[in-house]
């Protein structure tokens, strides 16, 4: 939706190239549909494309890149997987970037595109945590898919928030318990 202007009675406007708008069988605000719980997105400045965090029902988590007017699946599929009973919707549907099982953790928080100057070898990089299992994870998106994912060895960070960046796009997280830590180099 556009906050900048008002139209129709309402306190926004429709932007005229969001994929729904106009269309007599779908409210016009739809961009994207077929998730279920997203828990974070943010752009990344460079590539523009939105990356988001979408949180599982019983098994899968997954990570994304909202597409205009994309099918994510919800609620005939978990992540790569039919949901409750073997069904798989739509072949249109955008498959996730990155998805992990409950046993890795229960509650995915981010993706976010690391942009500042600090860490130069990690432009690009996308970071994501769980909020139940507190680890930090990473990957790169080259070719159409995820490549080189890492996890740090921070220990547990606790339950994972959120993620921000300062006006210099240095990369910070958040944790549940009040705690926010700066992604750095570490210490020689």
């Amino acid at each position: 939706i556009d906050v900048d202007r008002k139209e129709a009675g309402k306190n926004y406007a429709i932007p005229k190239d969001n994929p729904f708008a106009g269309k007599a069988d779908a409210a016009p605000e739809i961009y994207a549909y077929g998730l279920r719980n997203l828990w974070r997105m943010a752009f990344d400045k460079k590539t523009g494309k939105l990356w988001a965090g979408d949180v599982g029902q019983n098994l899968y988590e997954e990570i994304n890149i909202i597409q205009a007017g994309g099918n994510y699946g919800w609620n005939l599929r978990e992540g790569l997987h039919g949901f409750g009973f073997p069904r798989f919707g739509p072949s249109s549907r955008v498959e996730p970037v990155i998805e992990y099982d409950h046993s890795n953790g229960c509650s995915v928080t981010g993706g976010y595109a690391y942009r500042g100057r600090a860490l130069p070898q990690f432009a690009g990089t996308i970071f994501f945590s769980d909020y139940c299992s507190g680890w930090l994870r990473s990957f790169r998106f080259e070719g159409g898919r995820a490549v080189d994912l890492r996890e740090w060895h921070v220990g547990t960070l606790g339950s994972v928030a959120s993620f921000g960046e300062d006006a210099g796009q240095e990369l910070y997280v958040v944790t549940h318990e009040g705690r926010i830590g700066k992604l750095e180099a570490a210490a020689a």
